[in-house]
């Protein structure tokens, strides 16, 4: 495919393009739209299996669809790709159960994690690494804008219209994808044919379905030390275990262990388990301190994401074209991940009196620095393998980032209640006296009051201040500047234990081994070593 003519090149790229724009906005777009589509369809009690099931089925298809993709060619899972998930987002919009959505929407995560994979391994397949810095760049701008432009979407479609529209409206994007990708995309040459790896597969999809698991439970369904998560930790490790045990005997593994020996490989793996972490901080807490400690709407706390967002499609556009036009790469990661870092050391310092116009600075020095991490570790991982690999190892730096993201916001989480919990005991709660209370008894919203959800839902404060009397609402104001400030006390350690890790990126970044970027693809037997210590 690198010896294709720049124009076909354009229009498989611009075919790409479409494929993750159409995905990656079915994903951003369902966020906001999901509470009024519970409160249609009910289940409140299994709403986190909405995304919960997306990351599962995702996670598993991009691992092994870039192991298969090396064998069969990428064309083959791209279009099949769009068809699932497209079969998936139709049939999502004709749930009426709960149940049913969570069912779909498995589906299509399966598509999803196909067209993950076999998107970012394209442009690989198409450029020489010298050349693949200003098209992953383009790829992490594609993703921006679907954050940019998804979440306020799906809020107005489902302010106005039935709400199925929201898996719907983007079909006809899958369709112009199919057909571009089905005419342009040349077919997969010729090559030997590996044995599959099944029992490899099957025991890696136990490892990341118990550990994803495990995390996004942990602290929110189950304690820590509870007999489940125990359960599911200990499963991983096994299978974990057996899965090395596997990858070591068997001809053609899932994962080609012999990879993580290389210098390059490793540390941006490393790098990249450490960036979701980081990332996901700002996207997941970030409304916390919007919501909950500003008080400010969740359509607010959506137009001041788009501030980061903004910032970090541009630096991902400029840096990606840095990295094609100089070759160089290594200081332009370092560069950004400090300048990332400092943008979530300065959340640490937000308090309640923060100015939201304080806030939107901090998310564009965080998102300047993040646009960065897009082209450059995607393209350090690419070149350091041969070419044969390519999608195997695109798809091991992708599920890093997942799983990194998974396992930080189970931590924060887990900080951030602690944190709250630890400064709650020092407020002096008010005490009621008796026969001041409405029937129903004001402890039981006092003590609803410490999850720091409640101050997010301004509807669930109203109620709580419909059922006082008039000389307990001075009490109740204070109540909540109070805990405000808890929680703003909580995020700040959430933001630091996020700047931690990636400050130890940048340090990692240092022992990177900075290799020349090849101008083909073709394969020569030195050059994966080069990276090898």
């Amino acid at each position: 495919m690198e010896t294709l003519d720049k124009r076909q090149k354009m229009l498989i790229m611009i075919a790409v393009m479409a494929v993750l724009l159409f995905s990656a906005l079915n994903m951003t777009i369902v966020g906001t739209a999901l509470p009024k589509i519970v409160s249609a369809i009910g289940g409140m009690e299994y709403f986190d299996w909405v995304f919960t099931i997306y990351m599962l089925t995702s996670s598993i298809t991009a691992i092994l669809v870039g192991k298969l993709s090396d064998i069969y060619g990428r064309k083959i899972f791209i279009l099949v790709g769009i068809v699932i998930f497209s079969l998936g987002s139709l049939l999502s919009g004709f749930s009426d159960t709960i149940l049913q959505l969570i069912l779909f929407r498995g589906i299509q995560g399966f598509g999803g994690g196909m067209l993950m994979s076999v998107s970012f391994a394209t442009v690989g397949d198409l450029f020489s690494p010298r050349e693949r810095g200003r098209w992953q760049g383009a790829l992490g701008g594609v993703f921006g804008l679907a954050s940019l432009f998804g979440p306020t979407l799906g809020g107005t479609i489902v302010d106005n219209f039935q709400w199925s529209w929201v898996f719907w409206v983007f079909l006809p994007f899958g369709v112009i994808a199919f057909i571009l990708i089905a005419k342009l995309y040349p077919k997969a040459e010729n090559k030997a044919k590996e044995k599959v790896d099944y029992l490899g597969s099957f025991v890696l999809t136990i490892v990341i379905v118990t550990m994803l698991l495990g995390f996004s439970w942990a602290d929110s369904k189950y304690a820590w030390d509870s007999p489940e998560i125990i359960g599911l930790f200990a499963t991983s490790i096994v299978s974990l275990i057996l899965f090395l045990i596997v990858e070591m005997k068997v001809k053609s593994p899932v994962i080609p262990l012999h990879l993580f020996k290389n210098n390059v490989f490793a540390i941006s793996n490393a790098v990249a388990f450490l960036l979701g972490m980081g990332m996901f901080s700002v996207i997941m807490y970030i409304p916390f301190h919007v919501q909950g400690v500003a008080g400010k709407t969740a359509t607010t706390s959506g137009l001041i994401e788009m501030a980061m967002t903004i910032s970090m499609v541009i630096s991902s556009a400029i840096a990606g074209n840095l990295v094609t036009k100089t070759g160089k790469y290594k200081k332009i990661a370092i560069i950004g991940l400090i300048v990332m870092s400092i943008g979530i050391y300065l959340n640490t310092l937000l308090s309640i009196e923060t100015s939201l116009t304080r806030v939107i600075l901090n998310l564009i020095v965080t998102g300047l620095g993040m646009g960065v991490t897009f082209p450059v570790f995607n393209t350090t991982v690419q070149n350091a393998v041969k070419h044969k690999y390519l999608g195997v190892a695109t798809a091991t730096s992708q599920l890093f980032r997942e799983l990194g993201g998974t396992v930080g916001v189970a931590i924060m989480g887990a900080i951030m209640t602690n944190k709250m919990a630890e400064k709650i005991e020092e407020i002096n709660m008010p005490e009621i006296p008796d026969g001041e209370a409405p029937t129903g008894g004001i402890g039981m919203d006092m003590e609803a009051l410490q999850d720091p959800q409640i101050l997010m839902n301004p509807d669930a404060l109203d109620k709580i201040r419909s059922e006082l009397p008039e000389p307990m609402l001075d009490v109740l104001n204070s109540l909540i500047i109070s805990l405000r400030e808890a929680l703003s006390y909580a995020l700040s350690s959430v933001f630091m234990f996020a700047m931690f890790a990636i400050v130890l990126t940048v340090v990692l970044t240092f022992f990177l081994k900075e290799i020349k970027l090849r101008t083909s693809n073709e394969d020569e037997e030195e050059e994966e070593v080069q990276g090898e210590q």
